[in-house]
């Protein structure tokens, strides 16, 4: 079935030179900048509302994280983990703790000529879910570690259907 084919696809690629413009591809796709793959849209909250509506924004959008911006600036990053770590977890009621006592404060932050690969590092290596994306020290955009995986996979998928493409002789 499609496994056998995948194997024998990749043996012919080995045998071949195309393993290089493979690897080439995916180089190419690690190298991709944030810029050209960040939405329009970054969804912030105020410091001084409430965990719990925060909570209730991130259930209702199905995110992991909003932004924390005063007067345009970014001042800090509030995820579910920090609700469950930081008020859960202590017994706090959500309802009367603040966004801006349990927000990330001391962000890592990149700009839109970061590659993907780069990207995928940081976090990574700083164990964080979620990078800001400034450019100018105005906030353009957040990537988070889903983001990355499924852009890289998306764009890896794309490649090996072209390379098998070209072993099996098909030419577009």
């Amino acid at each position: 079935g499609a496994d056998r084919m995948g194997r024998d696809v990749l043996s012919k690629a080995i045998k071949g030179t195309e393993i290089s413009v493979f690897v080439g591809v995916l180089a190419a796709v690690l190298a991709t900048f944030l810029g050209t793959i960040l939405g329009t849209q970054t969804i912030n909250i105020s410091a001084d509302a409430t965990v719990f509506e925060c909570a209730l924004k991130l259930s209702q959008l199905k995110i992991g994280a909003l932004v924390v911006l005063q007067e345009d600036k970014l001042i800090g990053i509030v995820s579910e983990r920090d609700i469950l770590r930081r008020v859960v977890a202590n017994g706090d009621d959500p309802q009367k703790i603040r966004v801006e006592q349990i927000m990330t404060k001391t962000l890592t932050t990149v700009g839109p000529a970061t590659t993907v690969r780069e990207a995928m590092h940081i976090v990574t290596e700083k164990r964080i879910r979620h990078l800001p994306v400034l450019e100018n020290q105005k906030l353009i955009g957040l990537i988070s570690i889903g983001d990355l995986t499924r852009w890289a996979m998306i764009l890896q998928e794309q490649q090996i259907a072209s390379l098998t493409n070209y072993i099996q002789g098909e030419r577009p």
